[in-house]
């Protein structure tokens, strides 16, 4: 009997752990945190497996739900919390609004033409010293300078341009002076 219950367990798990972690996953936000999620519930759900009566897999997704909105309920004890200790300082930047600059720069950047896209690359992103872009390029140092002023003045042109097709945003930001990651 015992192995009856380990075989349908594994069964269970086999057809069912897909959607098991697309459905934690969902409910957390991330797939790490989801993971997580679904491994306490799986803890949870083997400590009761032999004497389990019913439906396992509703069983499982109650334990995740349940799991979930208790963390749900932790997190937002925690953000209250950090809230306070933060008061005074700026929130945090809008994500969404992090990803369309970005897209928006890589779209610029690609108007670019090679010899200066890489320069801006290897200096803003890579965050290379002049030195280091021109030994990477095999260029002398005069050369990626002026890349670089050409480029970044190439870079603002068109920025200046797809901002005025843009809505109005609340913040302002300039082109080469913000990305260097």
């Amino acid at each position: 009997m015992a192995k009856d219950r380990v075989g349908e367990l594994e069964r269970f798990l086999a057809e069912r752990a897909d959607q098991l972690m697309r459905t934690a996953v969902l409910l957390t936000g991330s797939q790490e945190t989801g993971q997580d999620l679904l491994q306490t519930a799986l803890e949870r759900l083997l400590r009761h497996w032999r004497t389990l009566d019913g439906d396992p897999e509703a069983y499982l997704r109650r334990i995740l739900y349940n799991l979930a909105a208790d963390g749900f309920r932790r997190q937002g004890r925690l953000q209250r919390k950090l809230l306070l200790l933060r008061a005074g300082t700026p929130p945090p930047p809008d994500p969404t609004a992090q990803v369309d600059l970005r897209d928006a720069l890589m779209r610029l950047l690609l108007q670019l033409p090679p010899q200066q896209r890489a320069v801006l690359v290897l200096k803003y992103w890579e965050q290379l010293t002049e030195a280091e872009t021109a030994a990477a390029l095999g260029w002398p140092e005069g050369t990626v300078k002026s890349a670089t002023s050409r480029g970044l003045r190439r870079l603002r042109e068109l920025a200046d341009g797809w901002q005025q097709t843009q809505p109005q945003r609340t913040e302002s930001r300039s082109i080469g002076s913000e990305h260097r990651h």
